[in-house]
């Protein structure tokens, strides 16, 4: 009877032994998982907090432009424009060979006006939503292309699907920053160009045959990481890749919600 009671009480203790063990390790589990909510929680506020940052950094800049484009279009602009009605009127008072001459100024003075102009529309966001990311680029090659900076190509493929202008101006600001480098540094005689439209995605590919660069030894400047940054803000997938005399190649995947 003792023998049948001290089994009995082996396996009552061995029971609450398991009965622990099994809490425990459903207690850990938990914990667990809680921990790991919380942390992916965390991660998630630190990341909206992140793009909120970034996104008001955008429109601080936006706005920066915005003014910028202004004081171009309606000040520079305007002082400009007082100096071709003044050469009109001079070239009135003056001999014909003077005034031939002073036509030269006056086409000068007059493609400077124009200058200014586009100029100011590539820089205010209110312009960019209301002729599209397409236009914009077109304009801006354009100017490229009548400066004599490089020569210049835009290849559209697909049919155009609908972008929220907000997207639409961070997309036109990561490719403009990719044309400043171009026209600054990349010594290039020719920038390409293309726009891919597919159901899911818009793929931007922009080469120049530069002089390229080698991204193991050059350190990443503010202008990179701001078109970085603006993809990633976009879920776009971003790809910036180099080397010596083999120029710069860009290809953004926007995904576009449809």
């Amino acid at each position: 009877m003792l023998e049948k009671e001290q089994i009995l009480l082996i396996i009552y203790f061995t029971i609450i032994i398991l009965f622990f063990i099994v809490f425990g390790i459903i207690f850990f589990i938990a914990f667990q998982r809680r921990k790991n909510k919380l942390i992916f929680e965390k991660l998630k506020a630190e990341q909206r907090f992140e793009d909120e940052i970034f996104k008001s950094r955008i429109e601080i800049q936006e706005q920066a432009l915005k003014n910028v484009s202004w004081e171009l279009h309606d000040n520079i602009g305007q002082l400009l424009s007082t100096a071709v009605m003044q050469i009109n009127i001079l070239g009135t008072s003056i001999d014909k060979k003077t005034a031939d001459g002073l036509q030269d100024i006056r086409s000068l003075v007059g493609d400077s006006l124009q200058e200014i102009r586009n100029l100011s529309k590539t820089l205010n966001h209110e312009v960019i939503e209301n002729v599209g990311l397409e236009k914009s680029i077109r304009v801006e090659l354009k100017r490229f292309k009548k400066l004599n900076f490089l020569t210049p190509t835009l290849t559209i493929k697909g049919e155009e699907e609908h972008i929220d202008p907000k997207d639409e101006i961070i997309l036109y600001r990561i490719i403009q920053e990719f044309f400043s480098n171009t026209i600054k540094y990349a010594e290039a005689s020719n920038l390409d160009v293309e726009l891919e439209y597919t159901e899911e995605y818009l793929h931007i590919k922009i080469q120049d045959d530069g002089v390229g660069f080698d991204m193991n030894t050059v350190e990443a400047s503010s202008g990179l990481l701001n078109m970085k940054s603006r993809a990633a803000l976009l879920k776009a997938k971003y790809e910036y890749t180099s080397a010596p005399n083999k120029g710069v190649l860009l290809t953004l995947s926007y995904p576009i919600k449809n």
